[in-house]
């Protein structure tokens, strides 16, 4: 059975990632994305390499890996929206769809006659989604947003990394652009409640989503333990601020990790590494004063973890029913018999690469299924299709566009 929005038509004019990512979901889920881009350049991610994807014969194109995380899925129009024939193809287009995907500046499409106040004229049931770094309001509203500035901004940065004065201390990025994608994870939990709201009103909306929003809400009990305390939380590295023990250990060749998240798992743990002293010791007996004696406790396991190698305590912990696990690299990851078992890792056919390896969605639905249908595509690759297609543009008419630089 086909994806529970393969009903579902998006025209998605983001790039680079917050948006990309909310529209890969859709076609994740069945939707047809029609991924809007500029002549000649294309999506600003195109250009974010090395690496870049090889082609069969294992020469680099201009597509970089990092494009291909994001743009799965989608069929590639190249439309210059900058001039008036441009424009007037969006507008067209956007008059059959049921959502649109933005991030441009604020006000930026609005000045071309493609802002949600006007495509909803002829399109009331459209679903407009905005994606900028600060919002439709505000005094920053006109300010573009990248996401390593608003790590910054929104907090993570101050809770990432080893504290100041530890070897490596001071702010950390994460590793991957977290601000951009929870904007698009978060873009596309609203879609489909808009979707669920248009069934009910036949009405579309406008959604402004924001990456500074969305970054202050995924620091989650970060916040929270601000407000019980009015102390903003500081970076303490691998360790959690309200869970005993919850870090990694250095084995006697590597590192385990020991996620103990209530006293029950703790008790098992103690029992299980032969120290169940440490179970009954007033000083750790319950997670409240775990926390108030962490420095303490991480001493004592610390001379307890030494004394196996990674491989023997996740097997002992395992068979303990203690959560735990190794830090692996990327390469380890997709190695993994659980990754391996849950095809993690698929393969595309692409037009230039033949097979491209990439990540399949973790979403999982039991009465449909997720069907990859098209890797990234290259640049225009579907224009005329999709000019022909939907708007029954001629062979005569694709041609003179296309020597017009509309297309």
């Amino acid at each position: 059975m086909a994806g529970p929005l393969s009903h579902i038509r998006v025209l998605d004019l983001s790039r680079v990632l917050a948006g990309p990512w909310a529209g890969q979901n859709l076609a994740d889920l069945g939707a047809e994305v029609i991924k809007v881009e500029r002549p000649k350049s294309g999506d600003d991610a195109r250009a974010f390499g090395p690496p870049w994807v090889k082609d069969r014969d294992g020469r680099e194109t201009r597509d970089s890996a990092y494009f291909t995380s994001a743009n799965r899925g989608k069929k590639s129009i190249t439309v210059n929206i900058a001039v008036p024939e441009g424009q007037a193809l969006i507008r067209a287009l956007a008059a059959s769809f049921d959502i649109l995907i933005e991030n441009y500046k604020y006000g930026d499409l609005a000045r071309y006659g493609l802002g949600y106040d006007a495509l909803r004229k002829t399109n009331p049931g459209l679903i407009y989604c905005s994606l900028t770094g600060f919002g439709q309001s505000g005094p920053w509203r006109e300010r573009p947003g990248y996401d390593f500035m608003i790590q910054g901004m929104g907090g993570m940065m101050s809770v990432t990394g080893e504290p100041d004065g530890a070897p490596g201390g001071g702010p950390q990025r994460a590793g991957v652009p977290i601000a951009d994608i929870i904007t698009g994870m978060y873009a596309s939990i609203a879609i489909c409640a808009a979707l669920a709201h248009r069934a009910q009103s036949g009405l579309g909306q406008h959604l402004d989503l924001a990456l500074l929003d969305s970054q202050i809400a995924l620091l989650a009990y970060q916040n929270t333990n601000y407000f019980a305390t009015g102390v903003p939380p500081q970076r303490i590295g691998n360790l959690h601020p309200n869970i005993v023990p919850y870090q990694p250990f250095r084995s006697s060749d590597g590192q385990v990790i020991l996620a103990c998240g209530n006293d029950n798992l703790y008790r098992k743990f103690c029992a299980a590494a032969g120290c169940p002293a440490l179970a009954e010791d007033p000083r750790f007996a319950s997670n409240g004063k775990r926390v108030e004696n962490r420095a303490e406790l991480t001493r004592l396991l610390e001379q307890v973890f030494i004394r196996r190698s990674t491989r023997e305590w996740v097997e002992l912990l395992e068979a303990a029913g203690v959560p735990n696990g190794p830090i692996n690299n990327v390469a380890q990851v997709f190695e993994e018999p659980q990754v391996r078992a849950r095809g993690i890792r698929i393969e595309l056919d692409h037009s230039a690469a033949g097979k491209l390896p990439g990540v399949a969605s973790p979403m999982r639905f039991s009465e449909t299924r997720i069907e990859y249908r098209l890797a990234p595509p290259l640049l225009g690759e579907h224009t005329d299709e999709v000019l022909r297609g939907l708007l029954g543009k001629s062979d005569a008419e694709i041609a003179r566009l296309r020597a017009a630089g509309v297309i």
